[in-house]
């Protein structure tokens, strides 16, 4: 069996304190590691640096998912509490989800503001599918946002281990969100300024694509082989400003992996510019499109790691996670970031 395809090739063990919980502030004081394939050279700055590292004839690809607030506390019919984790929408009415608490069929869920939740299916892999209704009315998914903008939570991932507060409601955010439907945040994104966003978007050609980040970004690897691993899907759009530049010969640097899948997905279906995108990039499926890569630094066996494997192989990304560890850069969410040109 090749190294790159066995699971136990992405393992690493982190310092606990090196897990961030808060954000760099301001925003752009995160460090930021900045790997060069050609020279292999890794360079070690802050992310307010990152434009004198960007190639001149590049352009920029950004996702401008917004997170929803989605974690919501609610009561059964019987009172006892009960919490629960909206993944996606399936359409506009069937709302897969994940429900920390035992529920069954038609059985109701309670909430604040007159929203119930009423158990549709039980899935196999512990997802949920709900129906919302208010007041007797059934809810489409775009009804249901102001609802828990007023009463949800901030779905912080689970190894930021603390209640979410106010920071979070724009800390978890990136300065250029718009599109709203994510449940976890496209994270090498939240290390923009408004300022420093602005700037580099007068300098160099850049676009948005839409890729609605779901809980599944967290889960591990589980088999031994990660060929072998089903890849979460999750809804997707161009915009037609990116696929202007996705069609072209530009260089393209992907700020983000969730902005990479969604390229890489369209590099392999050019006649979709939206739906549902479920790529695994690994060191056997390599990038077709995308020429660079801003990213945080990943979970242990996660598709993520995976991913920045694809474009740096196994063995170099466990030399740059090695090194980011030495030099106690912060991971995960809330944590530093690596450039790879």
């Amino acid at each position: 069996m090749q190294k790159e395809l066995l699971t136990s090739s992405y393992d690493f063990t982190l310092p606990n304190e090196l897990i961030a919980t808060h954000p760099a502030s301001p925003r752009d004081h995160a460090k930021l590691l900045v790997y060069d394939r050609q020279t292999d050279k890794i360079s070690h700055v802050n992310f307010y640096d990152l434009e004198k590292f960007i190639p001149k004839s590049c352009a920029l690809i950004f996702n401008d998912t917004k997170v929803i607030k989605a974690r919501l506390y609610g009561k059964k019919q019987t009172g006892g509490k009960i919490e629960l984790l909206i993944n996606r929408a399936l359409d506009a009415y069937n709302i897969n989800v994940y429900i920390r608490g035992k529920v069954k069929v038609e059985s109701s869920i309670l909430f604040d503001e007159n929203l119930i939740a009423v158990i549709r299916e039980l899935n196999d892999d512990g997802s949920r599918v709900v129906h919302f209704f208010k007041e007797g009315e059934k809810l489409r998914f775009e009804d249901i946002l102001p609802i828990i903008d007023k009463i949800g939570h901030i779905p912080l991932p689970p190894y930021i281990q603390r209640e979410d507060n106010k920071e979070d409601e724009e800390e978890y955010q990136s300065v250029f969100a718009r599109e709203e439907g994510a449940v976890a945040a496209p994270t090498a994104s939240l290390h923009f300024t408004d300022e420093q966003h602005k700037k580099i978007c007068e300098k160099f050609p850049h676009a948005y694509v839409t890729l609605h980040v779901g809980s599944g970004t967290f889960k591990p690897v589980e088999v031994d082989t990660i060929t072998d691993h089903p890849m979460h899907s999750e809804y997707y759009d161009i915009s037609d400003e990116a696929k202007v530049l996705l069609d072209s010969d530009k260089p393209i640097l992907s700020i983000g992996t969730t902005s990479t899948r969604t390229i890489e997905f369209y590099a392999r279906n050019l006649d979709k510019q939206n739906g549902e995108a479920n790529l695994f990039l690994h060191p056997n499926n390599k990038p077709l499109r995308v020429n660079h890569l801003l990213t945080n630094f990943h979970l242990p066996k996660s598709t993520l790691l995976m991913l920045v494997a694809s474009f740096v192989g196994v063995q170099k990304a466990q030399e740059l996670y090695k090194e980011a560890i030495r030099k106690k850069y912060r991971f995960y969410s809330y944590g530093d970031a690596m450039l790879i040109l």
